[in-house]
């Protein structure tokens, strides 16, 4: 962004902008998407957009933030309460849905069309980091306790699963679909259930 929204005023023109280029971008795609549409959409003036928008690119990597603190808070939301193994997955599971179905086409174009995704699959990222904490969390909460599996690594996976799924779905379009929810929920509380690593077939050592 050119800078930063102080006022209240301000900040409800930036999320204006933010929320009608997030809604050309998930209807018309990276080939319809313009300063000018997004400008009318949101009931601003060009001047107004370009004042916290210096071009469309900076206006996709504030819709990619917006998408991901979207999807941040999902799994914080679903870590708030305390319940069940089961019960706690559906919610995170069902946070994450709605978080991605906002606008329908929008995770589609944010993956395959728009620019400016290189910076967002840097391993070493603040945005990395973030999610990885609170699937580290997830596992020290609801897979790792007492049995000596890494929580870190857990949580490494259990994350891949689920953004695996998730985006796939979502540009097949088929996030909405009960079966993929429910098959994804099954897949982690699988997962997170199986405390026992005993139960995991080791090759056996000869001692011949």
């Amino acid at each position: 962004m050119r800078k930063e929204p102080r006022q209240a005023r301000s900040r409800a023109t930036v999320e204006a902008v933010v929320e009608a280029g997030a809604r050309i971008l998930s209807e018309q795609g990276w080939a319809g998407f313009t300063t000018n549409k997004v400008a009318d959409a949101a009931g601003v003036s060009i001047g107004s957009l370009y004042q916290y928008f210096p071009d469309k690119l900076s206006l996709v990597d504030a819709i990619r933030r917006r998408h991901i603190d979207d999807s941040l808070d999902a799994v914080r939301h679903a870590l708030a309460d305390t319940r069940p193994l089961a019960e706690f997955v559906e919610a995170l599971v069902a946070n994450l849905i709605a978080a991605h179905s906002i606008h329908p086409g929008l995770h589609r174009v944010l993956l395959d069309e728009a620019p400016g995704l290189e910076a967002y699959r840097d391993q070493n990222s603040e945005i990395e980091a973030q999610y990885l904490v609170l699937f580290t969390q997830v596992a020290t909460i609801h897979g790792t306790r007492g049995n000596g599996r890494p929580a870190s690594a857990v949580g490494l996976v259990i994350s891949d699963a689920i953004d695996g799924v998730i985006h796939n779905a979502a540009r097949r379009g088929r996030l909405r679909e009960p079966q993929i929810r429910d098959e994804l929920v099954r897949l982690i509380c699988s997962y997170l259930a199986d405390r026992d690593e005993a139960a995991v077939d080791k090759p056996q050592r000869s001692h011949a």
